[in-house]
Order: C-alpha cells, then sequence, then structure tokens
C-alpha cells in the first residue's frame, strides 16, 4: 500500500504543479453547469430533479478521463523515465493502480464540486435524494471505466494526442451501442444484447436510483479487463524475442487471457440475476410495492400476462421492451407458480395473431420511421394481455408510455408507471367481473343478510317483495354454505331488536307511510361481514332482479379488493352560437378526469332528473353542479344519507368565450348544491381567491405602443390559477399526502362552521398562500395600464383561505324538515299516488364529503394550457380526485403506487431574478473551490521540504556526527 500511496501522491503532484488539472476539472465544471442550466433548460422545466446533470455526464466523462490519462504512460515513455519505473522495487500492478487511483481521484474531486447543483435543487424545491446518489455512483464507475481503457490506451503510445484520440475514439464505442442509431439497425434480440455491453445504458440504469448487481459487476470487469491488459502492456515492454523468454510470455499471455475470459463470463452468468438490486428512491419507484405482493399472493386460479411486442418497432419504443419483461419477470417470481407470462410476436405466428385481432382486439398500430436514406411506415404490436379465467383486460401502448418533449426538440419516451398501471389491470380483471360465489368464497368471513321489517304496517306496494326477498336470498345462501346466512327480524312481534337498537347500531328510523302520517313501518336489508355493515334501502321497483342486483351489490362493496363503481356527473356539453349564428362546441370539457377514473373504477354516468342514485354506485362526482332541481338535489342528499360518499368540485363560476374580444371569461353558475352543502355548514363564498403564489397563464395584454393599442400574448404570473404546495396541504390526510403541488383555478375560499362539525371529521385539504386577498367581481383580464405590476389590485385583507375540505361523520338530511320533492320531473303527474319514496334523515356513519371551491380545476381547456405550459403537472389534479375516491370507498392499496410514478416534484415559486441569482451564485461557488483547491495545492507544494541528493545528505550525516 505504501508504494501505491506513493505513486498517488507523484501523480497528483505532477496534475497539480501546473494549471492543467485546473484548466480540465475547469472545463468540466462549465460544461456541466451549462448543460444543466442553459441546454436542459432548468427554470424552465420547474421540476426538481438533478437529471439533467446525469444526462449529460457519460460525454462530458469521456472529454475529461482522456484528458487526465493521455499522459499517463505516454509521456513516461517519451521522457525515458518509463524504465527507471520498471526498475524499481515496485510491481507493475501497484504502478498501474496508483495512477488508476490519482486519475479517478481527481474525476471525484470534479465530481464534488458539481454537489451545488442538487444541493441548489433540494433548497428550492422537494428532491428525491436517492436518485442523486444512483447519478453520483454511476458517475464514479463510468469514470473508473473510461480511465482504465486511457491508461491500457496510453501504455500502448508515446504520443498524448494519439492517446487521446483512441481513448475518445474506444470510450465513444462503448457509448454509441446503446444509442438508437446502432440498435436500429438490429433485431431486437441482438440490439438488447448490444445494450448490454454499452456503458450508456448501464449508467441509465443506476442514475435513476437502481443499484443493480449485474451493473456493479458490469463496470468493475470492464475496469478490471482493461487494468489488466494494462499490467499485460507493461509487462511487455521488458520481454525480449528470443526463445529463453519464450516460456514465460506464453503463460503471461494466457493468464491474462483467463483473467479477462473469466471476468467476461461473471457477467454473462449474472445477465439472468434480475433480483438482487436495491432501489434508491424515496417513494421506491422501481420495487413492488406490498398491495402488488399481496394482490399477486391472493390469486385463486392461474393469471396469464402476455406481452405481444413485434421484433420490428419504433426505435423510441424499443428499449422499454426489456424493462417490462424485467418487470413481469418480477411479477412472476411474487406470484409464486400462479402467474403464467408471455413474450411474443404475433407477426412470426398466424394463429396468435388471429387470436389477439379476434379474441381480444388487439391490433398492431402503424409507426413512422426514418431509416438512413427513405421514411417507412410499419405495423407493430406493443400491448401486454391480463388473462384470468373467461375474463381479460388488454393495455395498449398509449396506456403504457408517456412522451417528454426535451429542449433539444428530441422525444424522451419512457414508461408511464409500469408497476400501477399493471397491477390496477390485474386488480380489475380479478375483482372486477367476478361472481357472486366467488366474491363469497373469497371473504375470510361469512356474511349475514338480516330483513328487519314490520308486516303488519308495510305498505301494499311492498308487501310481495318480503317473500322475494326470501327467494333471492335463500338461492345465494344455497349456493354458498357457509359463506352467507339469511334471517328475517319481525319487528311486531320480536321483542330482542328494539327500535332504539336499530338507531344505535345502524342508525335507522321508521319509514312514513305517507307524507306527514303518523303511521310508520320498517323494511331494511342489513348485510353485514365482520365489522363492515351495508345498508339496502327500499325502493319504488322491488322486483326480483331489482332486489338481487341490490344484494349483489352490497356485497361487493363489502368485499375487500373489489372494483368500485364511481358514479360521475359533469355539466352536459350543450353547443352555443356566435354573433353570427355559427355553432360553436362548448369550451368546457371533462373527459381527462373520466379517463382517469376509469383506470381503476368502472365509471357511470349519472342521471339525476330521476331524483335517485343507482345503488351499486360507491362514489358520486360531481364536477360543477348546476341547473339541479330540487329532485336532482334530493338525489345527492339521499345518496350521501345512504352511507355514500359524495366529491363536489363546486365552483360558482362556469368559463365562456367573450363574444366579442374573445378572451374568457367567468359567468356565475345557478342551480348548484351551494345550499345543500350550507346546511352541512360548508359554505362556498361568492368571491374568488387570488394568490401571489401562482402558476403562469397566456392571457391577452393591450400595450400602448406608438399611440396604438396592441394586443399581445403573454405568459403572466396569473393569481387566479392559485398554486398550493405541500405547506398549504393537510399532509395527515391521504388524499393530499403524496402530492407536491395542484393548481386551484378561478377558485372559491370555503367556510366550514366549526360549531355544526363539531363531532364529525374536517380537514382542511387545501388552503392558498398568506398572502392571498379576494376579489368580488368576475373581471379576470389584466389590466397592466392600472396594475403595472401584476395587472390586477392587491386586496388588503391578505390571510390564507382554504380551498377544499374533506368531511366524515353523521350528517343531516337538507330535506328533513321538508316534503320530498316529486314533482313532473320524476315522471309522474301531481296529486296522483306516487308510491313509496323512502327518506332517509340521518346518514350512516360511514358518509364522506369532499367539497373543492372550484369546478374548473379539472376542466380539459385548462388542464391543456397548464400540460403546454408546466408539463405534467396538471396531472397532480387529476390524482388529487382519484386520491379521495380512494379515501372515500377506503380502498387505497393503489394510492401509494399510483403516487410513487405520478408524483411530480416541482420548484418552489420564484420571484423575478431569482433564478438568475441562483445560477450565477452556482457558477460561482464552483469557481471559488476550484481557485481555492490551486492555491490550497500550491501552498503545500511550495511548503514542501525539498528532496536533497546523495552528496548533501551525507554533508549533513558528517555534521550530525562531529556535533
Amino acid at each position: 500500500m505504501r508504494q501505491i500511496y506513493s505513486i498517488l501522491r507523484k501523480e497528483l503532484s505532477g496534475y497539480f504543479g501546473s494549471p492543467m488539472a485546473l484548466i480540465f476539472v475547469g472545463f468540466f465544471l462549465a460544461a456541466a453547469l451549462f448543460s444543466f442550466f442553459w441546454v436542459d433548460a432548468f427554470f424552465a422545466r420547474g421540476i426538481a430533479d438533478v437529471r439533467p446533470l446525469f444526462r449529460s455526464m457519460p460525454l462530458l466523462m469521456i472529454i475529461l478521463v482522456a484528458a487526465l490519462t493521455m499522459r499517463q504512460w505516454s509521456e513516461e515513455q517519451r521522457s525515458g523515465t518509463l524504465e527507471i519505473l520498471l526498475t524499481l522495487p515496485v510491481s507493475h500492478i501497484q504502478l498501474v493502480i496508483g495512477k488508476f487511483l490519482a486519475v479517478v481521484t481527481l474525476v471525484v474531486v470534479a465530481l464534488v464540486l458539481t454537489l451545488t447543483l442538487p444541493i441548489t435543487v433540494a433548497l428550492l424545491g422537494d428532491l428525491d435524494w436517492g436518485p442523486v446518489a444512483g447519478g453520483y455512483l454511476a458517475a464514479i464507475l463510468l469514470a473508473c471505466s473510461y480511465t482504465a481503457i486511457g491508461l491500457f490506451v496510453s501504455s500502448r503510445t508515446d504520443n498524448q494526442i494519439v492517446a487521446l484520440m483512441a481513448t475518445v475514439l474506444i470510450c465513444g464505442v462503448f457509448y454509441l451501442l446503446g444509442s438508437s442509431g446502432i440498435t436500429d439497425l438490429l433485431p431486437d434480440a441482438s440490439a438488447e444484447l448490444v445494450k448490454s455491453i454499452a456503458t450508456s445504458s448501464r449508467f441509465e440504469s443506476i442514475e435513476r436510483g437502481v443499484i443493480d448487481l449485474r451493473d456493479l459487476v458490469y463496470y468493475l470487469s470492464l475496469t478490471g479487463v482493461f487494468l489488466v491488459l494494462n499490467v499485460a502492456s507493461l509487462d511487455r515492454i521488458r520481454w525480449s524475442t528470443g526463445s529463453r523468454t519464450l516460456e514465460h510470455r506464453k503463460n503471461a499471455n494466457l493468464v491474462t487471457a483467463l483473467v479477462v475470459v473469466n471476468l467476461v463470463f461473471v457477467n454473462v452468468w449474472m445477465y439472468p440475476l434480475r433480483g438482487a438490486r436495491l432501489d434508491l428512491t424515496e417513494q421506491k419507484e422501481y420495487s413492488l410495492s406490498q398491495a402488488t405482493r399481496d394482490l399477486l399472493a391472493d390469486l385463486q386460479e392461474p393469471l396469464l400476462i402476455r406481452g405481444y411486442f413485434s421484433e420490428k418497432t419504433h426505435p423510441l419504443l424499443a428499449p422499454l421492451i426489456p424493462q417490462i419483461r424485467d418487470m413481469l419477470r418480477e411479477y412472476q417470481i411474487a406470484a409464486g407458480g400462479k402467474l403464467e407470462v408471455d413474450i411474443v410476436d404475433p407477426a412470426t405466428d398466424p394463429d396468435i395473431e388471429a387470436e389477439a385481432n379476434q379474441t381480444y382486439g388487439i391490433r398492431p398500430t402503424p409507426f413512422q420511421i426514418s431509416g438512413r436514406y427513405e421514411a417507412s411506415v410499419i405495423n407493430s404490436y406493443f400491448n401486454i394481455l391480463m388473462r384470468y379465467g373467461d375474463q381479460s383486460v388488454v393495455l395498449n401502448y398509449g396506456d403504457l408510455i408517456e412522451v417528454e418533449t426535451l429542449p433539444d426538440n428530441t422525444l424522451d419516451v419512457h414508461l408511464r408507471n409500469l408497476e400501477y398501471d399493471l397491477t390496477r389491470s390485474i386488480k380489475k380483471v380479478v375483482y372486477g367481473f367476478q361472481s357472486v360465489d366467488a366474491v363469497l368464497a373469497a371473504m375470510s368471513e361469512p356474511a349475514t343478510l338480516t330483513l328487519y321489517v314490520t308486516p303488519s304496517t308495510v305498505p301494499e306496494d311492498l308487501r310481495d317483495s318480503i317473500s322475494t326477498v326470501q327467494t333471492v336470498a335463500g338461492e345465494i345462501e344455497e349456493q354458498s354454505p357457509g359463506k352467507f346466512e339469511y334471517r328475517v327480524v319481525n319487528m311486531d312481534t320480536d321483542t330482542t331488536v328494539t327500535q332504539q337498537d336499530l338507531y344505535d347500531r345502524y342508525g335507522l328510523q321508521p319509514i312514513a307511510v305517507e307524507l306527514f302520517s303518523d303511521e310508520v313501518f320498517y323494511y331494511y336489508m342489513v348485510l353485514e361481514v365482520g365489522d363492515e355493515v351495508e345498508i339496502i334501502y327500499p325502493t319504488m321497483d322491488m322486483t326480483e332482479g331489482d332486489i338481487r342486483a341490490n344484494i349483489e351489490s352490497a356485497l361487493k362493496r363489502a368485499s375487500p379488493g373489489f372494483l368500485k363503481v364511481v358514479g360521475l356527473w359533469v355539466p352536459p356539453a350543450i353547443p352555443t352560437q356566435d354573433m353570427f349564428g355559427n355553432t360553436q362546441n362548448p369550451i368546457s370539457t371533462w373527459n381527462m378526469i373520466s379517463t382517469q377514473l376509469r383506470q381503476d373504477y368502472e365509471v357511470q354516468s349519472v342521471d339525476l332528473s330521476s331524483g335517485s342514485v343507482p345503488t351499486d354506485i360507491e362514489v358520486l362526482v360531481l364536477v360543477g353542479p348546476q341547473n339541479l332541481s330540487d329532485v336532482g338535489v334530493f338525489a345527492v342528499d339521499q345518496f350521501l344519507m345512504r352511507g355514500g360518499s359524495v366529491i363536489v368540485a363546486a365552483g360558482l363560476y362556469g368559463i365562456q368565450v367573450d363574444q366579442m374580444s374573445g378572451g374568457l371569461g367567468l359567468v356565475p353558475l345557478s342551480g348548484t348544491l351551494h345550499d345543500w352543502l350550507a346546511s352541512f355548514g360548508i359554505t362556498v363564498e361568492p368571491s374568488l381567491v387570488m394568490d401571489p403564489q401562482n402558476e403562469p397563464f397566456p392571457v391577452p395584454v393591450m400595450r400602448n405602443v406608438g399611440g396604438m393599442t396592441v394586443q399581445e400574448i403573454q405568459l403572466i404570473d396569473y393569481p387566479f390559477f392559485v398554486d398550493v404546495r405541500q405547506d398549504g396541504m393537510d399532509t395527515d390526510s391521504p388524499i393530499v399526502s403524496n402530492l407536491p403541488a395542484i393548481t386551484v383555478h378561478w377558485t372559491s375560499p370555503i367556510t366550514v362552521a366549526e360549531e355544526v362539525n363539531a363531532e364529525r371529521d374536517v380537514h382542511v385539504l387545501l388552503q392558498s398562500s398568506r398572502r392571498s386577498w379576494l376579489k368580488y367581481d368576475t373581471i379576470i383580464q389584466p389590466n397592466f395600464d392600472f396594475y403595472p405590476d401584476n395587472g390586477f389590485g392587491v386586496g388588503e385583507d391578505q390571510q390564507s383561505y382554504p380551498l377544499a375540505v374533506s368531511v366524515a361523520g353523521v350528517f343531516d338530511s337538507y330535506f328533513k324538515d321538508q316534503p320530498v320533492p316529486i314533482t313532473q320531473d320524476t315522471g309522474t303527474e301531481e296529486g296522483e299516488p306516487q308510491g313509496v319514496v323512502t327518506r332517509i334523515d340521518t346518514s350512516a356513519e360511514s358518509a364522506r364529503l369532499v367539497v373543492v371551491g372550484s369546478s374548473e380545476f379539472l376542466d380539459d381547456a385548462v388542464l391543456g394550457l397548464s400540460s403546454d405550459m408546466s408539463g405534467e403537472r396538471y396531472r397532480n389534479n387529476l390524482q388529487f380526485v382519484q386520491n379521495a375516491v380512494d379515501w372515500s370507498v377506503e380502498d387505497l392499496d393503489l394510492l401509494d403506487i399510483r403516487a410513487r410514478g405520478m408524483q411530480v416534484r416541482v420548484l418552489e415559486p420564484m420571484v423575478e431574478g431569482e433564478q438568475s441569482l441562483w445560477e450565477g451564485l452556482n457558477y460561482g461557488i464552483a469557481l471559488i473551490a476550484l481557485l481555492g483547491i490551486g492555491v490550497v495545492w500550491n501552498h503545500r507544494r511550495t511548503h514542501e521540504e525539498p528532496m536533497f541528493s546523495f552528496k548533501e545528505t551525507l554533508t549533513k550525516s558528517s555534521r550530525r556526527s562531529k556535533d
């Protein structure tokens, strides 16, 4: 070790004895910082990550390492000092390792000086340090490999320029092997093999925050191969060409070849091993979650996952296929033999292609690709099939990938969130279409259905249905012995159960035979599965089919993991006419939220005009409710009273296009749910929240140019688009705990009456910053002539305002002291007998309510603009609603998986000039640190005690002996 340390010190002294090391490191830092801030446009992206730094690292590392290694052996050979080194009492291995460590030490110094970048990002946003650690580890391993290559090349020539160019060439080849320009020319199997040899693909694997043992072995093996070749190259210099050394030369070459072959074989042997890895990401984005493992462990019969991938596909999709294959292998291991994985190319097997087309509707997608000489269109498969029993779900390429446009206008195609997409599809195919028998078989405890009824007072319309209930329940009981039990409690004769017992246990009250009548009756079905309780209320239609559907829906709701049904109400898309009479499509649509919810749930459109919500719906999502009659409000009210969950995007205003200016404007909405919400102590105030912490928005701005008024489109701070960060969220609530930011557009403040909600569980989910103020008119266009700072006046009363709340507990019906609103809207004329209309006055404890003061935060047009301005950030709004649905049905197993893949870590908002300050600070710190290293090393070198000649040493010794 002492010899290696001496060589290390000698080489470092040589580097810092001249400006060479500082120049090389300075060039590396300048290029890295410029690439980070300018090429990848860090501040324009607005995302809190440092991947742009590591994206350019492989190319920068080639240049830096080639410059540092070009003189290591070449200069020794040119100056004639190599022979002296080889005659010293130091082995060739120690010489090589000493020089190797010197170069790597200098590279590590350069990397340490870039640490200001991740520190800056951490100060400006919520940085995940896992990928940062992985990126630096990957950079060091890459530097070790390139250093070994550079040292070997330098040992083969005495010309530094030749060594520099040859090193760049060889390292460049290892890097380019993983590029699309090479892999596109090869079949997929060969391309995957070539990529496994490339340093770039291995670098990307570690840089994302996953430490795979195979990648570590690859880099260490590559380094070891070229270090061994370097030692053999030095040893070769001492060899003669005579016959006396022939045996030694053969043995040395054989040993070198065996070491190289064994290092290569280790990589071949380890290539199939996919489980030995460490996920450093904060959310464990690349590891199977416990929810996925539990789902796979509970499979009752074999599950088939078949990947349909064409051998010849789009170059940007080809690298994703190995990632999918590796993930499916992880699923197969976790399933313990209950999962079959099959990867096929339909183009090579007509039978498989016919089955895919005819049975599952899987068809190839046309992709346009550009070759060296022409452009062509190929039909390629990129689909995944999940089949469980006779049920199936298909994921197309659009369901699996995301496309991001990089600053250089190239496309970055990557998998969206593979585990989430696979697990939700498996859950859907396994639980979403099961029979009642399968649902009961999966229950850990038997289900008990109890009919509480007073036969003597039940209205005639319902009397015949009592026997029908017994028939349907009896059939279910016979089909599932031991898993389902049915019993009847006659409240007229059974003294063991009192009215007070039913109220205390289930919140059930007697039903009035007629409005304002003292004659009451009981007719409730209560389903109990362990601690889960589902109540089935009597309806106007009690046929055998309706009764069976109600019981089966209740069983499915009580079954853990069963696919839930979400009811969605959105404003009708009614075309309008412009000032010239031309038909215009509505500006507001709500397709994104519908698509988002359909990923995990069965979504049904809801018509509230019937006065009721279908009994199989678990959660009711209302986006911008408006123009509702009392019957529609009654439907929502009774759904909540049944213990359902209601999510309301309760904005007071809708957007419209001004016919004269063409700009956007707000109009008040009528027929909303605000009176209904106010009865629960939740008031959406008639004003708009404005916040200096906001998301920019392109708006038309009137400017006075040369005496003329000119309209321009500018990207400005827009206070109506309130940017809520984690300091404005209740992180104790699972609805927002994993969201970094949400933009709430044109929102009104929400007031929660504490005295009304004292016994309910209330959470303020979102609130604006403390510098917010209120605006009481609907003028949303900025006026920079009157307000040059931000286009709007700033209110005096600046404070934080609640924007979204969740409430859980017992609610009293809005119609408790009012008649049931039966009108002609229900299809029955006034004055005629209405039959039995049950009104529930008090809700079950399972009732939940989420209210947001904006409806436009889910508008497709607004989210599209947000996507253009801020990339993927708009997805946080959609995830907020999906999280609210998960919380409502207490089905949170997929919430963490979705959050891991969808969480967009954004930067904190910055004032004008702050971005330039942070950028300049990074440049300044790097320069000062670099100069500081030079000054310290120069001071150390000038104060180092000089070495004396042999004659001077003898003279000093003789003087000491005389003294």
